[in-house]
C-alpha cells in the first residue's frame, strides 16, 4: 500500500467535501427548526400543493386534461379577480331583499306609503316612510309590523358574508321641531329613529361591526313633498369596495 493513499479507494476524496455535507446538514437542520415552529393550516397547505401540481404540470390520472386545465382556468380568474364572489353575493341580497320588501309592501296597511328599493352599482337603498315604522315625532319601534319588518330584513342579511355593512340613515321634513325633552328637534328625532332601527336589527343577530349611524335631519330632501322626506334608509354596501375607494393614490385618482 502506497503511503498517503485509502485503503478502501485509489484515490481520496477532495477535502471541501466534507465540509460541503456538514453545511448542507446545517441547512437541513435549519429547516426543520423552522418547520417545528411554523403554524400549518392544512386547508391551506393542500390548495398550496394543488396549485403546484398543476401549475408544474402533475397530471391526475383519474381527471381528464380537459378538466384539469379548466380548474387551473378557474382557479387563475378567482386569483386575478377577488371581488367576483362578493359581486354574486351582493346580487343574491338584492334579489332576496327585493322578496321582502313586496311581501311587505303587499300587507302592509298602509296603502299610499310603501317601501322602495334604490338600486346603484355594488349597492342599494331600501327608502322606508317613517310612517311604516314610528308614529309622529317619535322615535321608538312599537308597531309589530315595524319590527316584522326589521326581523325579515336581518334573517336574509344572515345568510350573507359579514363583508357586507349596513348603514341605517334618519331623515325628516322642514318642519321647526322643539322640544325641552328628547327629541329636542329634526337632528334628535332623525338620529334616534336610526338608533332604534339599528337596536332592533342587534336584537335579530346583526353583527354591530356591520352597522352604521347617519342622521341628516331635513338637510337630504327626496322631493318637496314634506312626507316623502320623512323616511328612514337602510343603504347596503360592501366593505371591499368601500376599502378600494380609499385605497386610491390621490384626490385625482377617486375620480376616475
Amino acid at each position: 500500500m502506497a503511503k498517503g493513499k485509502c485503503p478502501d479507494c485509489p484515490k481520496c476524496l477532495p477535502g471541501w467535501l466534507v465540509q460541503f455535507g456538514d453545511l448542507m446538514s446545517l441547512l437541513l437542520v435549519f429547516f426543520i427548526l423552522l418547520l417545528s415552529m411554523a403554524v400549518m393550516d392544512k386547508k391551506k397547505v393542500e390548495e398550496y400543493f394543488t396549485i403546484m401540481k398543476k401549475a408544474m404540470g402533475f397530471m391526475d390520472k383519474t381527471t381528464s386534461v380537459d378538466k384539469q386545465s379548466e380548474e387551473l382556468s378557474e382557479g387563475e380568474r378567482s386569483e386575478k379577480d377577488p371581488d367576483e364572489s362578493t359581486s354574486k353575493d351582493m346580487e343574491e341580497l338584492t334579489e332576496e331583499m327585493e322578496v321582502v320588501v313586496q311581501e311587505f309592501n303587499q300587507t302592509s296597511q298602509q296603502e299610499t306609503e310603501k317601501v322602495e328599493m334604490v338600486k346603484s352599482q355594488n349597492e342599494f337603498i331600501l327608502d322606508v316612510p317613517t310612517t311604516l315604522l314610528f308614529r309622529d315625532d317619535e322615535y321608538e319601534l312599537t308597531s309589530t309590523e315595524a319590527r316584522a319588518f326589521v326581523a325579515k330584513v336581518a334573517r336574509v342579511v344572515r345568510t350573507m358574508p359579514n363583508t357586507f355593512n349596513i348603514e341605517i340613515i334618519g331623515h325628516t321634513d322642514r318642519s321647526r321641531y322643539r322640544s325641552d325633552q328628547l327629541p329636542r328637534d329634526n337632528w334628535d328625532i332623525s338620529a334616534l329613529r336610526s338608533i332604534s332601527v339599528v337596536k332592533e336589527l342587534i336584537k335579530n343577530r346583526i353583527d354591530p361591526a356591520q352597522l352604521k349611524v347617519a342622521a341628516h335631519a331635513s338637510y337630504k330632501p327626496k322631493s318637496d313633498v314634506a312626507s316623502e322626506n320623512r323616511r328612514v334608509e337602510m343603504r347596503f354596501f360592501s366593505d371591499r369596495d368601500q376599502n378600494d375607494i380609499f385605497a386610491k393614490e390621490s384626490f385625482f385618482d377617486r375620480l376616475e
